[in-house]
């Protein structure tokens, strides 16, 4: 099995999830007590949420693309960066290794097709649903016909995640407000909805969307071990 590299801590929250998701897939394939190889690099969130925040993605990437390289360096043998968000970055990141970087909206389009969906709702953080980096590669690569909330949905959306999710607070009464957000996108003719910062799944489960789900911290992390074991 290769070795998976991580750029977690974007924030630690969803990067405990990737480390399980990971590991109990690995055992689940190989059965036993067998557990994935992985590498990872864990930021500060409090550092790249300033960064974020100030709009300084210059030195954001600085961070990233340092992360990459001294994963490659340490001996993963792919990166996973543990964060929608920060994959504004993706290609400055892929640039700057010699090893595959696998990407989110790569590994989330994809069981979306394969679900025969081709209009869905997006939720995530303000950067993830506004601007084209994230919406345009489903888009281009994938023909998908990507929805995102009105303005103050996206407000509603954007500030639960940097004001709860990210701190390890989980509410119904938040709960309740993505549910009222994902039936407007239903509404607005969205077939699913994709789960697109990595600490929404610890909000919304299957059960609570009214439309189907598809968590990207689930399909990201998946993916990683599809790829470690060559399959």
């Amino acid at each position: 099995m290769k070795i998976i590299g991580l750029i977690g801590g974007l924030s630690w929250e969803s990067s405990a999830e990737y480390y399980r998701i990971i590991n109990q897939e690995t055992r689940k394939r190989l059965g036993g007590v067998h557990s994935a190889p992985c590498l990872m690099l864990s930021f500060d969130f409090g550092e790249i949420e300033a960064l974020q925040a100030a709009g300084d993605w210059n030195a954001a990437s600085e961070r990233m693309v340092d992360a990459a390289r001294r994963l490659e360096l340490a001996g993963a043998e792919c990166i996973v960066i543990c964060s929608n968000t920060m994959h504004l970055l993706a290609d400055a990141v892929g640039a700057a290794a010699t090893i595959p970087l696998l990407h989110i909206a790569d590994a989330t389009a994809k069981p979306i097709l394969d679900r025969g969906f081709s209009r869905v709702g997006l939720l995530g953080t303000r950067f993830t649903m506004e601007q084209d980096f994230y919406r345009g590669r489903m888009s281009e690569r994938f023909g998908l016909d990507v929805l995102t909330p009105d303005a103050a949905e996206r407000d509603i959306v954007n500030s639960i995640i940097y004001e709860e999710l990210v701190r390890g607070i989980i509410r119904a009464e938040s709960r309740r407000a993505y549910q009222a957000v994902i039936e407007t996108l239903r509404d607005a003719g969205a077939e699913a909805v994709v789960l697109g910062c990595t600490e929404i799944g610890l909000l919304i489960k299957r059960a609570d969307s009214a439309l189907p789900a598809f968590d990207t911290t689930a399909l990201h992390a998946r993916a990683a071990v599809d790829w470690a074991l060559g399959g």
